[in-house]
C-alpha cells in the first residue's frame, strides 16, 4: 500500500524538494517529481544542478530517452510513471496514478491557499485508507 508523507509549514517548496531528492538519491531511490507547469519544471531542474553544492542530482524530463535509467524525473504533463518508487507532488491537485507508487510525498508551504489544497488531498488519501505521516518542518531541515 502507498505510504503518504506530508511535509508541512515549508518556506520554500522547491528547495525542500531538492533536499528530499538528494536524500532519495543517497538511498538509491528513484523519484518522479510532478510539477504544475513547464516554468516550475525548468526552475526545479536548474536548482538540481546546484544541490548539493559540490555536485548535482542526475535528472531529466519524463519525455527524455534516459528517463528509465535516471534517478529523478521531472514531469509537468501526465506524470506517467517510469517507475513505482517515490512520487513527489508539487501540484495543487492529486497527482495522477499516485496509488501505483510505494510512497507519495506532499510538500505544503506556509501559504494558506497551498495549505487548503493540501488539506483536500490529505482528506482524499485518508478516505482511501492510505497510511499518512505528517512532518512539520517549519524552517527545519528536510531530513526528518
Amino acid at each position: 500500500m502507498t505510504q503518504v508523507d506530508f511535509y508541512t509549514h515549508v518556506e520554500d517548496k522547491l528547495a525542500t524538494a531538492c533536499k528530499l531528492c538528494a536524500k532519495a538519491l543517497a538511498a538509491k531511490v528513484r523519484v518522479l517529481v510532478c510539477t504544475p507547469d513547464a516554468q516550475t519544471s525548468e526552475r526545479f531542474s536548474r536548482m538540481l544542478w546546484s544541490v548539493p553544492q559540490t555536485s548535482f542530482i542526475p535528472h531529466c524530463s519524463a519525455s527524455d530517452r534516459l528517463a528509465a535509467v535516471t534517478p529523478v524525473i521531472i514531469d509537468h504533463g501526465a506524470c506517467a510513471p517510469p517507475h513505482q518508487e517515490v512520487l513527489l507532488n508539487l501540484r495543487d491537485e492529486l497527482p495522477p496514478a499516485y496509488e501505483r507508487f510505494q510512497r507519495v510525498i506532499e510538500i505544503v508551504s506556509t501559504d494558506e491557499d497551498d495549505a487548503q489544497a493540501a488539506r483536500e488531498r490529505f482528506r482524499h488519501y485518508r478516505a482511501q485508507g492510505f497510511p499518512i505521516q505528517a512532518h512539520e518542518l517549519g524552517g527545519a531541515r528536510a531530513d526528518t
